[in-house]
């Protein structure tokens, strides 16, 4: 009789002590897992070379910040970022480029040509990814753009094709255009290899190239005016120099009715009429992408061939236009094959 009478509560307390012991055991595999995972969780830390601010290299930082994010990198959580802006200055550049060749970093990132050019001459351990350099090779910064070698990769801002296309829309759709105007810094590479191939193109053309030459920034407004009256049109290309005062040259296009094109499409958000590219967001998305095959997946930037971009497209500012006389036809607005997000209004 005792035993029937007490069997139930034995059982009901050894069922609890064993839902206890199970629940303890439940929270401490928890517990012990969340802290595994804590432990696991690795952090990084990338330094950015800039050469100078303006619209398209910022846009550049922001794409590839943007990618490292959608991958789980995430700056104030996982991701310590070191940013250094040379401001335009050779010294400041190459300052920058010795001190992260020094640091404890995962990866440096490298905007326009004169950046990479720095950091590849001084970091020779970390590895590089550049962004926003039109021909690296010529630059050597690598050694070939399929193989580049060493510790440096990227993504070059800049596509054979699309000055091709820029000429053959000028002399299709402005045929009085006979002479194009060019603010030029020549102590930056990467715009006299832009220059050189313009000048090819347009002449293929029968339309003439006329340089002026800059050293820095505060030079380009002169420089600009000085073409009026000798050109039909102005144009710039990826030129760091030029680019940082490119609200003069929007200025003194609009004034004296000159079309202006560029070689980038945040130039033309901000006043030029037309250009063939892409977004540097885009672009630094691209090299961001890179960037994380390298961090997460052990790539090494040897093997990994420099990334050019394939998609471009006629981009065009309507309001530009209208400010520099320009008539935009039905047959301009058929060559943008994005026109929602290509013809600007």
């Amino acid at each position: 009789m005792l035993k029937k009478k007490w069997l139930p509560l034995v059982l009901t307390l050894s069922l609890a002590a064993l839902a206890g012991c199970s629940q303890n055991s439940s929270s401490t595999g928890a517990e012990g897992g969340d802290t595994a995972s804590n432990s696991d969780a690795k952090t990084y830390k990338i330094a950015i070379s800039q050469i100078v601010e303006h619209p398209s290299l910022d846009a550049t930082r922001e794409g590839f910040i943007a990618a490292l994010k959608d991958a789980g990198i995430v700056e104030g959580e996982n991701l310590t970022l070191d940013y250094n802006n040379a401001q335009g200055d050779s010294t400041n550049n190459l300052s920058i480029a010795q001190k992260l060749a020094s640091a404890n970093n995962d990866l440096v990132f490298a905007i326009a040509t004169p950046s990479a050019q720095a950091v590849a001459a001084q970091v020779k351990e970390t590895p590089v990814v550049f962004a926003a350099v039109t021909d690296p090779v010529s630059a050597k910064i690598v050694a070939s753009m399929e193989q580049p070698g060493a510790n440096v990769t990227g993504a070059s801002d800049t596509n054979p094709e699309a000055i091709k296309q820029l000429a053959d829309f000028i002399a299709a759709e402005l045929p009085n255009v006979k002479t194009v105007g060019l603010v030029l810094n020549e102590g930056e590479p990467n715009a006299v290899v832009m220059a050189d191939r313009a000048e090819q193109e347009l002449g293929a053309h029968g339309i003439t190239l006329v340089k002026a030459a800059v050293t820095n920034t505060s030079e380009v407004q002169q420089a600009a005016q000085s073409l009026v009256g000798k050109v039909d049109a102005l144009y710039i290309t990826l030129d760091n120099t030029v680019v940082s005062a490119v609200d003069t040259i929007i200025k003194i296009a609009n004034d004296n009715k000159l079309p202006f094109f560029s070689s980038d499409r945040d130039t033309v958000e901000k006043g030029a009429f037309a250009t063939v590219g892409f977004k540097y967001y885009d672009h630094g998305y691209q090299a961001g992408e890179m960037a994380v095959q390298i961090l997460k997946d052990g790539k090494k930037p040897a093997d990994l061939p420099v990334a050019m971009q394939e998609k471009l497209d006629l981009i065009l500012n309507l309001k530009a236009a209208e400010a520099q006389g320009i008539e935009v036809t039905d047959e301009m607005k058929s060559k943008v094959q994005d026109q929602e997000n290509n013809i600007i209004q």
